[in-house]
């Protein structure tokens, strides 16, 4: 009571800006904290409607996501031409930003959480337990709006031959693995290549995959590189029903990859 609402003026004038402008960067954002619980994943207030006019003016609309949990973008997502998700970026974060705005540097995060289309697919996680029923909606799909370990980059890069230095271990022992990793894309960059683990068969229910490691490799355009990552048996450890740490035989899947859906390499060893 007794406050003025600008908003719909500041949102007009915002629109004149992009119509003026060859490219809009909307900054956007939410509010949290402890006991601020988010009902709505959504932008707060008239942020998306802000975002649909001033992608209605026809200009490039990039987007700047302020903050440190999930957001739902389903409804204006497809009406920008980029997204960038800065977190809280500290006090070097404006020239952090603008060198990726500016190309000058190469974006190379990946998410540590999942994205939803709709909070009605909560909690949504990549190491979930296998269920044996579909995950589908019957009205909305069952898959991430991001899924864990995200992020693209102004390049693109390659995997390849991936190779174990053997295809049998016994329980206790290591397990070396290597890879090719390329550069190709016309830009510099850095890529999270991430390692997952998958117990084929268990005496107890094992999610569907579980990140063992990860590295960070910068590449030149054209760059190739070995990677390698050790499997060790910490790693391989897992609580039997009687709450024991042990290390079951049988067959494990390796997969390597971009994201926990973007796989790139797989292959199988044997514990015996």
């Amino acid at each position: 009571m007794g406050i003025k609402d600008s908003s719909e003026q500041k949102i007009k004038d915002a629109v004149q800006l992009a119509k003026a402008s060859d490219v809009t960067i909307v900054v956007a954002g939410i509010d949290e904290g402890e006991f601020n619980d988010r009902a709505s994943l959504a932008l707060p207030g008239r942020q998306e409607e802000m975002i649909d006019r001033i992608a209605a003016t026809g200009k490039p609309v990039v987007v700047l996501l302020v903050g440190g949990s999930a957001i739902t973008m389903n409804n204006w997502l497809y009406k920008v031409s980029g997204v960038i998700d800065v977190w809280y970026p500290g006090d070097a974060g404006g020239a952090a930003v603008a060198d990726v705005l500016f190309g000058d540097r190469s974006p190379s995060g990946k998410l540590p959480i999942t994205f939803p289309v709709f909070e009605g697919q909560l909690p949504l996680v990549y190491n979930h337990k296998p269920t044996g029923r579909g995950d589908d909606y019957t009205n909305l799909t069952g898959q991430p709006l991001f899924p864990f370990g995200f992020g693209l980059s102004y390049t693109t890069f390659t995997y390849s031959a991936l190779q174990l230095g053997k295809s049998t271990i016994k329980a206790g022992e290591n397990l070396n693995l290597r890879f090719k990793l390329k550069n190709s894309g016309k830009f510099k960059g850095d890529e999270i290549v991430q390692l997952y683990l998958h117990d084929e068969l268990a005496s107890v229910a094992r999610p569907v995959k579980e990140l063992k490691g990860f590295q960070r490799i910068s590449l030149e355009p054209g760059e190739e590189k070995e990677i390698q990552f050790t499997i060790t048996p910490e790693m391989l450890t897992m609580l039997d029903v009687n709450m024991n740490e042990v290390i079951e035989p049988g067959k494990f899947r390796i997969m390597i990859g971009s994201s926990s859906m973007d796989i790139r390499l797989r292959q199988i060893f044997e514990i015996q």
